[in-house]
């Protein structure tokens, strides 16, 4: 059984946007948890989404995000 791990929790659709992309383009598939109910609450930022990716690529997303986090765009 494969399991999901939360990568990820933010209100920042840039950020979410960015991540992705970043995955994605190292092979790792995410999806993004609680975008309806953050539409749904409005502008005040109380729900933030979550991004997910499958328990094995989890380190290395991991590794990306901080990456991106400290502002680092290569290996």
């Amino acid at each position: 059984m494969t399991y999901m791990k939360e990568l990820i929790r933010t209100n920042d659709p840039v950020l979410l946007m960015t991540l992705k992309t970043r995955l994605e383009s190292e092979g790792i598939d995410s999806l993004v948890f609680d975008t309806h109910a953050s539409i749904i609450e409005g502008s005040i930022s109380a729900i933030p989404r979550r991004v997910m990716v499958i328990d094995d690529d989890f380190e290395q997303a991991f590794g990306i995000l901080q990456k991106m986090e400290n502002g680092i765009e290569n290996d």
